[in-house]
């Protein structure tokens, strides 16, 4: 038997028993993720404003840290380009915090960027394998059909989408999140230690 099986043997035990031993600790975080997914897709202006919020004060987090950093090494090269850098944080974070639903609309926008721009490269990369015959293209291929048809959806009921695509998607994401969390926990309870 060869070194690289015994590791890879040995990581495989190693995880196991640590998946084991934490079942509870996964089973609860699956079970508070899933109920966050369903508040959320139950009410999606407020998680879609919950969101807005910890982006907010995400970016002027980011920002103030970026300008005490930028101003404790101004010798450095690219001060000033470090500054606005921090300042734009901060005035991003300021502007969500202080107008929500204009930053919940902005948000919007930027998602059905993003959707469009993957969901095309899921398209393209799902023709790529069927080029080849790997087999594996239609679950793609479907996934990438879905994220255009999502970005239509939002993109031609703006601004009122708004309101709410941003929090059911995430709570659509939370609850398939804490589903796995939940059914992996669940499977690990079931692992006998090694």
């Amino acid at each position: 038997m060869s070194t690289t099986k015994l590791d890879l043997d040995r990581l495989q035990s190693t995880v196991a028993t640590s998946l084991h031993a934490h079942w509870r600790m996964f089973l609860a975080e699956g079970i508070i993720l899933l109920l966050l997914g369903l508040l959320a897709i139950v009410l999606p202006p407020l998680a879609t404003i919950a969101v807005e919020v910890i982006v907010g004060w995400l970016l002027l987090a980011s920002g103030v840290v970026g300008a005490i950093a930028t101003f404790k090494a101004r010798q450095a090269p690219g001060f000033v380009w470090s500054l606005l850098s921090a300042l734009l944080g901060i005035v991003a974070g300021i502007v969500l915090l202080r107008w929500p639903l204009s930053g919940a609309f902005s948000l919007t926008v930027i998602l059905t960027v993003f959707l469009t721009i993957e969901g095309v490269m899921s398209i393209l990369f799902a023709l790529e394998h069927k080029r080849e015959l790997s087999g594996r293209w239609g679950m793609m291929l479907v996934s990438g059909v879905i994220d255009l048809v999502l970005a239509g959806i939002i993109f031609a009921g703006l601004p009122g989408t708004a309101a709410w695509a941003i929090g059911l998607l995430i709570g659509i994401n939370l609850v398939f999140g804490g589903t796995a969390l939940i059914s992996m926990a669940l499977h690990a309870r079931k692992i006998a230690p090694a």
